[in-house]
């Protein structure tokens, strides 16, 4: 009995999986688009943190050249999306078991997948994840003491180096991202996770304005500068999610 309503948990969750990705896609796919138009023929994304569901979607509706989807543990129907996807759509999709940190193994993906730069890279609900600073827990809860099992750990996030990474690998880089800076992430692995702090977008935003050009998709269409800056907290709180692209300042 118990196994069965672990299989049924189970058969939930990757429906949720499915039916999530279908409800997020429709919030991000402006942020393919330019002057209103989407075109990604010949196109290669690279998906950061991938549910594996998402990319197929794409694929169906936009019809790009390549995906590919990294994640440290894929879900377990990855594979079987990888190869039944070719019976629907003409795109690769290809699923590698890596972290964007693991330099090594990445770049032989890019040699094997012969890709110099991809055109877009999505950051769908993950770059609360891409933490490598030390712990910060201890600013949210003086109490904090750090384990080894880093439980209740949260690391630092550092804009000045997660950005520029995301950026050396996509001519665009999409971020769509949970506004929830009271409440818990249930998916944080060790000390990477933990939804951002209203000073942590703060911080995040001031590095962006005016190193890079950011657009935002949701909850409304605008470009950030300074002055949409000062005015940014009062839009955000709200909103329960957000959609922006980053891309390299042109000229």
């Amino acid at each position: 009995m118990l196994k069965l309503e672990d299989e049924l948990e189970i058969c939930e969750n990757n429906l949720q999986s499915w039916t999530d990705s279908l409800e997020e896609l429709a919030e991000i796919q402006d942020a393919f688009g330019t002057d209103e138009q989407i075109n990604l023929d010949k196109a290669t994304i690279l998906d950061v943190g991938t549910d594996c569901v998402k990319p197929l979607y794409i694929a169906l509706k936009f019809k790009p050249y390549k995906i590919i989807g990294i994640d440290e543990g894929l879900l377990p129907f990855a594979s079987d999306i990888k190869l039944k996807s070719k019976l629907l759509t003409e795109t690769k999709i290809r699923f590698y078991d890596c972290s964007l940190f693991n330099d090594q193994t990445f770049q032989r993906i890019l040699r094997r997948e012969k890709v110099n730069k991809f055109d877009f890279v999505l950051v769908s609900k993950t770059l609360h994840h891409l933490r490598t600073a030390k712990c910060v827990a201890k600013n949210r809860d003086k109490k904090h003491k750090c384990t080894e099992d880093e439980k209740d750990c949260i690391y630092g996030f550092e804009e000045n180096v997660i950005f520029p990474r995301l950026l050396e690998l996509g001519d665009r880089t999409l971020i769509y991202e949970c506004y929830a800076p009271d409440e818990e992430d249930d998916d944080k692995i060790g000390g990477r996770g933990g939804y951002f702090t209203a000073k942590e977008w703060k911080r995040m935003f001031e590095y962006l304005t005016g190193k890079y050009a950011v657009h935002f998709v949701r909850p409304q269409q605008f470009t950030l500068n300074k002055q949409m800056l000062s005015n940014l907290d009062p839009t955000l709180r709200k909103v329960d999610t957000l959609c922006f692209y980053i891309e390299d300042m042109k000229g």
